[in-house]
């Protein structure tokens, strides 16, 4: 790629030698998305902790019209690329770029009792250590946009690692970027209800590789906010799945198979919505007065969002649900239909591809995907029927 410049939005910048990735525009665009639906009165002031090359500032400047935008990277070799980059800003408060670390800055805004209206923290492994201190500088009713890459522990692949960053388990589990996103979210949850604050997942999403949500800071936690926090169960034998909010934990039911002993159990993790619709077709109208700040990837990823709530937190692939019938895998979209008209929730999952999301008993699950496998075979003619019928 020619590295001496970069076109994305609005936004043309060199990006350097450091690390960037073009096909993070998704995420970028979402964040503008955002930016703009906030429609604050007194205008949108975003801080933007670990800027890298300054384009996420360059956007919120340039396509979501913030009237100050604070650009800060922890590399001071980095200052002369952020530097050159935002100097064709429009005209916002005076903000120069600055290399503090993520700590340092905070606790300076922490100390002069100041806050932004959006707060994007891009980290490069798990934010956890800094939730505390980004939430005192998020305004209430402002915005934190979130994301983290500590794929291994979040997803189940090192149980020790979780313990230490998210004070949880987290077991392998075939909804693994639902689970790593849910962590996280419970991980905002605790930090921002210590401070006597609520939250309100906005959306949440992952290409496998970081977790992403954006979530509004709450005056108050709402009423029953605390019962989405609890503990998610998979039995790797059967593979019935079972949720509990930590305010009514007890003991788990035996599973479909009895080996209740054998349950894989997650948590304490997030067990509310991961998306707001609201928030989304906000977004949406935003994306439609400005095109330009919507790429043909991000308007898939933001029409997939707003498909699916994020409810209930019981997540199979359809690949899981075929190896237990032991045939081929459901039309999914087909099973979602067939167990809506049984009176049960359900929905295409849009935080991985070929996922059932529903709180539909597993046994009537693997029935109703067993009759939609079994249709076609039922309906087609047989072979000699369809001979003479030619």
């Amino acid at each position: 790629m020619d590295s001496s410049h970069y076109c994305e939005g609005l936004a043309v910048l060199q990006h350097g030698v450091g690390f960037f990735r073009p096909d993070s525009r998704p995420a970028r665009d979402l964040g503008v998305l955002l930016a703009r639906s906030l429609e604050l009165p007194d205008g949108l002031r975003v801080l933007d902790l670990m800027a890298g090359c300054g384009i996420r500032s360059l956007r919120y400047a340039l396509e979501a019209g913030a009237r100050q935008v604070w650009a800060n990277d922890a590399d001071a070799a980095r200052l002369p690329l952020l530097q050159a980059n935002l100097a064709g800003l429009p005209a916002v408060e005076a903000a120069p770029p600055t290399t503090l670390t993520a700590q340092r800055l905070l606790a300076g805004l922490i100390a002069a009792g100041e806050r932004r209206e959006l707060v994007d923290l891009d980290a490069f492994g798990s934010p956890t250590p800094l939730l505390a201190a980004v939430l005192d500088a998020v305004a209430l009713e402002g915005v934190l946009y979130l994301a983290g890459s500590d794929g291994r522990s979040a997803t189940g692949h090192d149980r020790e690692a979780a313990i230490r960053r998210f004070g949880a388990a987290a077991r392998a589990h075939p909804a693994s970027w639902e689970l790593a996103l849910r962590l996280q979210l419970g991980g905002v949850a605790r930090a921002a209800w210590a401070q006597g604050r609520g939250i309100e997942p906005l959306f949440s999403f992952s290409e496998g590789r970081t977790f992403r949500t954006a979530v509004r800071l709450k005056r108050l936690p709402a009423a029953g906010e605390e019962a989405w926090l609890g503990m998610l169960a998979h039995c790797h034998g059967c593979g019935d799945q079972q949720a509990q909010p930590l305010l009514r934990l007890g003991r788990w039911a035996p599973c479909a198979c009895g080996a209740s002993s054998a349950l894989a159990v997650s948590g304490p993790l997030w067990l509310g919505p991961l998306q707001n619709p609201q928030a989304l077709q906000a977004m949406a109208q935003q994306a439609a007065l400005s095109p330009v700040s919507l790429g043909r990837e991000g308007a898939r990823l933001l029409a997939r969002l707003s498909e699916d709530p994020g409810l209930p937190a019981r997540v199979w692939p359809t690949a899981l649900i075929a190896r237990h019938l032991g045939q081929g895998p459901p039309p999914l979209r087909a099973l979602v239909d067939d167990l809506r008209a049984r009176g049960h929730r359900a929905s295409v999952s849009a935080v991985m591809p070929g996922q059932l999301r529903s709180d539909a008993p597993w046994p009537v699950v693997l029935e109703a995907a067993r009759q939609l496998v079994a249709r076609p075979a039922a309906t087609a003619p047989a072979q000699g029927e369809a001979a003479s019928a030619c």
